[in-house]
């Protein structure tokens, strides 16, 4: 399993606490809200607000914060936020992007910089890493969706570069790969044959994985869960792969 992955399990396991939905609530509505501002505030002429809101959906977020997050981007007073990426290394020298929605500049890079320095890491300048990952559309559905072959021949038929199932019963599912420029392209076309994603959305999905053992991986994982937890941090992406015995003593 690649470290895109272990990165998504880590984000399921914390899922699984309401203080942690709440988390992923804030950080969905703050997205909503970007989406909303940079654009109309209508999913229907808004691409980037409708991937928002879909994502939003499937997380089961209440109709009543989708609205508000919307309705937020119209006033006058609300906060702005700038989309700023971080590149850096992780213990064992894996390649690791932080991407994040911020209101305070300063804050969220003093935040991210000590993170990274306190747990093995260092920031390294913008574009420093990001050589090492394809800017990619990921769209998810969940193994109920249909078995690999049935996803595999729909991602083919709606014109889809690559396909991985993680067959794991609680946190695993299908994650369909397309080019960014034919991301909504393809998930439309998906939405008819296996109905709707889990989450559509533009990630930074390594070229290479990194194999990290037990040691380096727990100081690893610690370190992209509390860049995860940092309020204005929206994804984290690495470079690693770690076998499925050593993740399961770093969980235990």
């Amino acid at each position: 399993m690649a470290g895109h992955s272990h990165a998504k399990n880590i984000m399921h396991r914390k899922g699984k606490s309401d203080a942690a939905r709440s988390k992923v609530f804030s950080k969905l509505a703050r997205e909503i809200t970007v989406a909303a501002k940079l654009g109309v505030p209508d999913p229907a002429f808004n691409a980037r607000l409708r991937l928002a809101v879909a994502n939003a959906r499937a997380q089961s977020m209440p109709k009543d914060n989708i609205d508000r997050a919307i309705k937020k981007a119209a006033g006058s007073d609300g906060e702005n936020y700038d989309e700023i990426r971080y590149e850096g290394y992780g213990p064992g020298g894996v390649a690791i992007i932080v991407e994040a929605l911020t209101d305070n500049r300063n804050r969220t890079a003093s935040n991210v910089r000590s993170t990274f320095s306190k747990n093995g890491g260092a920031l390294g300048e913008t574009n420093s890493v990001s050589f090492m990952f394809d800017r990619v559309g990921e769209i998810s559905y969940p193994l109920s969706a249909g078995d690999a072959d049935k996803v595999m021949e729909a991602a083919i038929e709606a014109g889809a570069d690559d396909v991985e199932t993680d067959e794991d019963e609680e946190e695993g599912g299908h994650y369909i790969y397309t080019s960014f420029e034919t991301m909504s392209e393809v998930a439309g076309a998906l939405e008819k044959a296996l109905g709707e994603a889990e989450s559509v959305k533009a990630i930074w999905k390594p070229q290479n994985n990194v194999p990290v053992d037990a040691e380096k991986g727990a100081g690893l994982v610690k370190l992209i869960g509390l860049l995860e937890d940092d309020d204005d941090v929206q994804n984290v992406y690495a470079n690693f792969e770690m076998s499925d015995e050593d993740m399961a003593k770093i969980e235990a």
